[in-house]
């Protein structure tokens, strides 16, 4: 049945990330034979899962964690968000580019690289793959109590992930306050901000997101597809909760060399573009990322001057 071999490479994948051929479903099914009941022949005589059934894709994320990244416990709790990794490790790696941009186009590596991940979420994915590619240090915040449990456990269980810490953010109003420590440094931040404005909204894009996996069948008018309210949608939607993040940065201007945010929707770049010049930033990047037909990209800025930014790799990077 599984017989996929010389799989195609899947279309603009970030040059180093490990999900550039097409799921080998074969191979997966031996890393986490669970995933086996899921997996089925389609009409184009191609192997694959249904990409609409949750727990298949929970299944997938475990095999592929565990083949790539050597997780041997991974899990969430229903109805939590379950990430696709490919796209979450192209968000990653272009962290680590733009890193290695004020470094002379070398990627800094190692424990004493230090990443904070707003919003990590009960899947906590993004830490996973930044420890396992580049030996990075991590800490995860999360507003919400069950899925500051469900990455706890996450990190408890894998001891590869000891350099992760997940912290509770207990002032539901602000982003960085009450997670940043005084006298604290992060050679970057990252986030993937929640996109929707209302849980009409959320509701509405996860029934298109359904419906397109399945034409022809209608999809219930309920968050099935996974997703929690801190997850999917916030008052104002992304485009308010980066502008939030941007004037709340100004605060940390030393403590932090890049701020980072995901920004799915590009209507929203230019204002944006506005709270960053508004916040007198020194250098920005808008970082475009593609997987097929979908296009996203993440915007990068920073405080540091060219003098301070030397400064800071020197003594944090240790740089000769």
């Amino acid at each position: 049945m599984l017989q996929e071999t010389n799989l195609p490479e899947k279309e603009n994948l970030h040059s180093r990330n490990k999900h550039r051929s097409r799921y080998d479903f074969k191979e997966l099914c031996k890393s986490y034979p669970a995933l086996s009941q899921f997996v089925f022949t389609n009409k184009y005589n191609s192997v694959t899962i249904d990409f609409a059934k949750p727990d298949a894709i929970k299944a997938l994320n475990k095999a592929l964690l565990k083949q790539f990244y050597k997780i041997n416990y991974w899990d969430i709790p229903a109805n939590y968000l379950c990430p696709p990794i490919p796209g979450r490790a192209d968000y990653v790696h272009y962290l680590a580019d733009v890193l290695a941009a004020s470094n002379d186009g070398i990627i800094p590596i190692g424990k004493s690289v230090r990443v904070l991940d707003i919003g990590v979420g009960a899947n906590c994915v993004y830490p996973i793959i930044g420890a396992y590619e580049y030996d990075w240090s991590f800490v995860g915040s999360d507003i919400d109590t069950p899925a500051i449990e469900s990455a706890n456990k996450i990190v408890k269980s894998n001891p590869s992930l000891k350099n992760i810490e997940i912290r509770k953010q207990t002032f539901s109003e602000t982003i960085f306050r009450g997670v940043i420590k005084q006298d604290e440094f992060f050679d970057v931040t990252m986030c993937n901000p929640p996109f929707h404005a209302s849980i009409a909204e959320a509701q509405e894009g996860t029934i298109r997101k359904i419906q397109n996996l399945n034409p022809g069948k209608k999809a219930k008018a309920i968050l099935n597809f996974g997703g929690q309210h801190a997850e999917l949608w916030c008052k104002g939607g992304e485009r308010e909760f980066i502008s939030k993040m941007i004037r709340e940065s100004t605060l940390l201007k030393n403590n932090c060399f890049w701020f980072t945010s995901l920004v799915s929707r590009s209507e929203n770049l230019p204002s944006i573009y506005i709270e960053l010049q508004k916040a007198k930033i020194v250098d920005v990047k808008t970082i475009e990322m593609k997987q097929g037909n979908k296009i996203s990209r993440f915007v990068a800025w920073t405080f540091l001057n060219h003098q301070e930014q030397n400064d800071w790799k020197v003594k944090r990077w240790e740089i000769d």
